[in-house]
């Protein structure tokens, strides 16, 4: 015998049609995105992969104390590559005094990673307000501006090793003897001044695009409620160039903190005050030491990951900005909640039917 509850009818579940441009395109993106996917399996995804195993073997380069020869090939060696790093400490003296060669290139990149970002982010905010404004030669100013960003860093090094060169433009224009080029901390700025002069239109050429998606009557608006310069751009432009902003600043992060090519053109090699752990890293290769070389970039690696995941997290960070994806994203979870809701009545419902029988 089976009862029905009055008055209650099925759920009408409306079946919805899926093409490319809507729910099913999933498929498409998957199309469309798997030559670049495929491109970076081999340029990122095969170098980690080699360099996780590099990091579990170890090539001697001193004789057998026994046999007096040098061992030949390779030996798994297993996580020891990463325990000598904390258990055979090379001490250096740089800026922030003698200490771990590891810790030591850390506190430089980090340092290197919140100055730069800090001074680029303002620099790149004012250039591209600069930018954006309508005045005679604006074409001009904008190539201009644009023009460090283009030159290669190694050049830009090279350049800037000149200019802070001890009978350099920097000392005559200051009118004093500082040694840019040494290893103590007037050579960390001088790698601060080339990087910000370098990047900074990076940001600025970013924050621009995102300047431009603000429509003009919201200024004017601003400008009729009475609001000042100060008051429209903390807020209006600043809140609605934030997506663009944060991106730009998210890329720059990760960049800084793997930084070789600069300090080593500028400065150079076993310049403790400015080695970061790409350098440490490039050193260690250089002595083939394979194994510790790439201990240290997955040490890097792991940092960099660990910031952009913060990043990403506290700040936001949109890094695909695709509003359509978002949207049938938060869709999917609405529907998924109410199937849940509907699944849990269904429940309920048959419990009370069947509590039902057993009392009858």
């Amino acid at each position: 015998m089976t009862t029905t509850l009055a008055g209650t009818t099925p759920p009408i579940t409306e079946k919805r049609k899926k093409n490319l441009l809507s729910d099913g395109q999933g498929t498409l993106a998957a199309i469309l995105i798997s030559p670049t996917m495929l491109v970076i399996l081999f340029v990122v995804g095969i170098p980690i992969l080699l360099s996780l195993r590099e990091s579990v073997f170890i090539k001697y380069s001193t004789p057998d104390p026994t046999t007096g020869l040098i061992p030949e090939g390779e030996t798994f060696v297993g996580l020891q590559n990463f325990t000598n790093i904390f258990a055979n400490p090379t001490v250096v003296k740089g800026v922030w005094g003698p200490m771990d060669r590891l810790v030591n290139s850390f506190l430089n990149v980090t340092f290197f990673t919140v100055v730069c970002v800090v001074l680029e982010t303002i620099l790149g905010v004012a250039m591209a307000l600069i930018m954006a404004r309508a005045f005679r030669g604006k074409g001009f100013v904008r190539a201009a501006i644009l023009v460090p960003w283009a030159i290669p860093t190694i050049v830009s090094a090279r350049m800037w090793g000149l200019i802070f060169d001890a009978d350099g433009v920097m000392n005559k224009i200051l009118g004093q003897q500082i040694l840019w080029l040494a290893d103590n901390a007037y050579s960390q700025w001088a790698v601060i001044i080339a990087d910000v002069w370098k990047t900074a239109p990076f940001i600025g050429l970013l924050t621009l695009a995102g300047l431009q998606t603000i429509p003009a009557d919201v200024y004017e608006a601003a400008k009729v409620d009475g609001a000042n310069a100060w008051q429209t751009f903390v807020r209006i432009t600043l809140p609605m160039v934030k997506p663009a902003l944060v991106v730009a600043v998210l890329f720059r992060t990760l960049d800084t903190m793997r930084m070789f090519d600069l300090p080593y053109g500028m400065i150079g090699q076993g310049k403790y005050s400015v080695e970061t752990i790409s350098m440490f890293a490039y050193y260690e290769n250089n002595q083939l030491r394979y194994g510790s070389a790439a201990a240290y970039s997955l040490i890097l690696f792991a940092y960099i990951v660990l910031v952009a995941f913060i990043f990403v997290k506290l700040l936001g960070a949109d890094v695909i900005g695709d509003e359509e994806t978002r949207a049938l994203s938060e869709q999917r979870k609405r529907q998924k909640a109410l199937a849940k809701a509907e699944g849990r009545k269904a429940k309920l419902a048959k419990s009370s039917i069947t509590s039902g029988e057993f009392q009858s």
